[in-house]
C-alpha cells in the first residue's frame, strides 16, 4: 500500500478543475541547495564513520527504511563507513510529502497551482489521493517530496547540509517511497559536496543507474 493514500483537502472551486484522467505522468526535476563548512572543516567530509538518526519521528517505518537505505548508500559510496554505534560524524535525515494546492481567483480566474495550505510527512501519513490536471493534456504536480541531511561531527559542528525536493504528480513512478528516496538521496550527494549556497535543478534521468 501506497504511504500516500489519504486525501488532500481541495476547495469546491479547484475540484471543478479535476479531470477524469491525466494522459502523462508528472515527474519534475530535483531540487538541491547544498551548504558547506570552510576548507579546513570540510576536509573531514567523506571519511571516517558516521552514524544516520532521523530527529523527527517518522511513524511510518516503511519510509524510514527507505529513506535510511537511500541515505546510507549514498554515504558509504563517498567514502564513509555507515555505523549503528558511536561515530566520528552524524548525518540527520529530515524528511516530508507536502501536498501542492489548486486555487481558482475570483471563481472565474485562471487556476494557479502552489504549494501551501494542508502539510503533510511520512511520519502523519497525510498525502494525496487525487490528481489535479490543469489541463495541457498530461498530470499536473500534486505533491512535493523533501528529503534534507545535516551531517555534523562531534563536537556538533556542522560539516554540510543539503536540501533535495521533487514534485510529482499521483501517477508518477517517483511519487512512491522507494523510487522518491532513492532519487532525492543520489540527487542531493550528487557532486559531493558541492558548493557552498548553490542550488541546482536535475532531472531524474540522469539519476538512473545510481
Amino acid at each position: 500500500m501506497s504511504p500516500f493514500r489519504l486525501l488532500a483537502p481541495v476547495t469546491v472551486a479547484a475540484a471543478l478543475a479535476l479531470s477524469a484522467c491525466a494522459t502523462t505522468p508528472y515527474t519534475g526535476p530535483v531540487e538541491v541547495t547544498r551548504f558547506v563548512a570552510p576548507a579546513t572543516e570540510r576536509a573531514a567530509l567523506g571519511q571516517g564513520t558516521i552514524a544516520i538518526n532521523f530527529p523527527d519521528e517518522i511513524s511510518n517505518e516503511g519510509a524510514r527504511r527507505a529513506f535510511a537505505a537511500a541515505v546510507s548508500a549514498e554515504l558509504a559510496a563517498l567514502g564513509y563507513t555507515v555505523t549503528a554505534g558511536p561515530a566520528d560524524q552524524t548525518a540527520a535525515i529530515r524528511t516530508s510529502r507536502n501536498p501542492i494546492t489548486a486555487t481558482v481567483e475570483n471563481n472565474r480566474g485562471p487556476v494557479s497551482v502552489g504549494v501551501g495550505g494542508q502539510t503533510g510527512s511520512y511520519g502523519s501519513g497525510v498525502g494525496l489521493g487525487v490528481g489535479l490536471n490543469l489541463g495541457g493534456g498530461r498530470e499536473d504536480a500534486t505533491a512535493i517530496t523533501e528529503l534534507s541531511v545535516r551531517i555534523t561531527q562531534g563536537n556538533n559542528a556542522t560539516l554540510w547540509e543539503g536540501r533535495a525536493q521533487i514534485a510529482t504528480g499521483v501517477k508518477s513512478p517517483y511519487s512512491q517511497v522507494d523510487a522518491s528516496a532513492s532519487a532525492l538521496a543520489a540527487a542531493l550527494f550528487k557532486d559531493f559536496p558541492g558548493g557552498n549556497g548553490e542550488t541546482v535543478m536535475i532531472d531524474v534521468k540522469k539519476l538512473q543507474g545510481n
